[in-house]
C-alpha cells in the first residue's frame, strides 16, 4: 500500500480565494474530512488561516487541504472574510476546528511550517496518520 500523501495546497488571501476555498467546501461537501481555522501572531496582531481538509477520491493516495495562510488580519471583532467561510460551514452542518499554531514567518520556508502544521493535526488526529 502507497504511504498517503498530505499536502497543503495554498490558495491567496483576497476576498476573492476566500469564496473561492467556500466553493471547494460547497462543492466537496462529502469529501470534506476537517474545516481548520488556524490563528497565529505576528508583532502583537492576529491573523486567520482557513482550511479544509479533504478524503481521498476512490483508491488515491492524496490528502489535500486547501489553505487561506493568514490571509486574515484580525482587524475588526470578526473579520468579514471569516464570517463568510463560517457561514459556509454552518450551511453544510459543519464545525470548524479552530487551532493556535507558530506564525509562518516563524519558519524559514513555507513547507517548513506546512511540515509543522501536518505535524500537529497529526498528533492531534485531525488527519489520517501516513499508514
Amino acid at each position: 500500500m502507497l504511504p498517503l500523501i498530505q499536502r497543503f495546497i495554498e490558495l491567496g488571501e483576497g476576498y476573492g480565494d476566500v469564496f473561492e476555498l467556500c466553493e471547494l467546501a460547497r462543492l466537496n461537501k462529502n469529501r470534506i474530512h476537517h474545516a481548520f481555522i488556524f490563528t497565529s501572531k505576528k508583532e502583537d496582531k492576529e491573523y486567520f488561516s482557513i482550511a479544509v481538509a479533504l478524503k481521498p477520491i476512490n483508491n488515491a493516495n492524496f490528502f489535500p487541504i486547501y489553505i487561506c495562510r493568514e490571509g486574515i488580519p484580525k482587524t475588526e471583532l470578526i473579520p468579514k472574510r471569516l464570517v463568510a467561510f463560517k457561514e459556509t460551514l454552518e450551511k453544510l452542518q459543519i464545525e470548524p476546528i479552530q487551532i493556535d499554531m507558530k506564525h509562518s514567518s516563524t519558519f524559514v520556508d513555507t513547507n517548513l511550517y506546512y511540515q509543522y502544521i501536518i505535524g500537529v493535526l497529526r498528533l492531534n488526529h485531525l488527519i489520517p496518520p501516513l499508514q
